[in-house]
């Protein structure tokens, strides 16, 4: 039988890589970036502030008739509310053409969401390759989320030769534009020497970037690092602290942050939840 101490080492080390869907990037697009005559641009900013209201069949109904006339960012958002089952019927199908009409006319978010559905098979066959190709035409255009996902096929050898230091590269890219999910997987490999020279310092400072960003999986991280002391350190209270902001995300960090209560004072737990509570002030603001 496995004692509390392994199966607490067991239970504790857990890490994830995740890729992103860009899903309208929420803000579908800014009003500079609207290409086409003013009533197009009119239309399409009517349609993007009914879509932060929440009132989706007239985003639709006016994102539809810009796609019709081949408006590369109404096809984009078009193909995200058909991909989520906003205001119309869900259909992958349908959100893969209109992503790939967008993409075909070089727009980064939805070379991004194409490259997303051929990866999962949502829509079309899956073809790695063909999710490669897309999520790189979308990165060379400095397009973020596309980068850490192009890492991600690197390091996995999804429709490319796996190559640890090529998903480095992508993670890099991605994570020094401050995006958060990249700045996690790029913690992953410098805590796990893939693809750089192990570094457990480096690790923990790019979780705490996208830590303090929110991103459970990196809270979760980093409180690893607090407990087993790697790069940071060890500091029980800080370890609790971060996998009790994590706690309602990832499964793990709620099993993590248990784990470590039964070896806390009751003085210790108060400590780790007041500095919590304190960060999610600072942070929610």
């Amino acid at each position: 039988m496995p004692t509390r101490r392994s199966m607490t080492k067991r239970l504790v080390l857990v890490v994830a890589m995740l890729f992103a869907l860009a899903a309208c990037e929420e803000d579908a697009g800014s009003e500079t970036e609207a290409q086409g005559t003013p009533a197009q641009t009119a239309a399409f900013n009517a349609g993007k502030a009914a879509f932060e209201q929440g009132d989706y069949p007239t985003a639709a109904r006016e994102w539809r008739t810009l796609a019709d006339e081949g408006h590369a960012l109404a096809q984009g958002n078009l193909g995200v509310l058909y991909n989520e089952g906003l205001s119309v019927a869900q259909n992958y199908a349908k959100a893969a053409g209109w992503f790939g009409k967008a993409a075909e006319q070089g727009n980064a978010e939805a070379q991004n969401n194409l490259g997303v559905m051929y990866q999962s098979g949502q829509g079309v066959p899956q073809d790695h390759a063909k999710a490669v190709r897309w999520y790189r035409k979308a990165a060379d255009q400095g397009y973020a989320v596309a980068q850490n996902n192009l890492g991600v096929m690197y390091q996995s050898g999804q429709g490319v030769t796996q190559d640890h230091a090529e998903a480095v590269r992508w993670y890099r890219k991605a994570a020094d534009q401050g995006y958060a999910v990249a700045q996690n997987n790029l913690g992953v490999m410098y805590g796990s020497g893939l693809g750089v020279r192990q570094d457990h310092a480096e690790a923990a400072r790019w979780y705490r970037k996208a830590a303090d960003q929110g991103y459970v999986n990196a809270q979760n991280n980093l409180g690893v690092m607090y407990q087993s002391g790697q790069g940071v350190p060890q500091d029980i209270v800080q370890a609790y602290m971060w996998w009790d902001l994590a706690a309602a995300g990832v499964l793990n960090s709620r099993l993590n942050r248990d784990i470590v209560a039964e070896r806390m004072t009751p003085a210790q737990i108060a400590e780790a939840q007041r500095l919590a509570r304190e960060w999610m002030e600072k942070h929610q603001k």
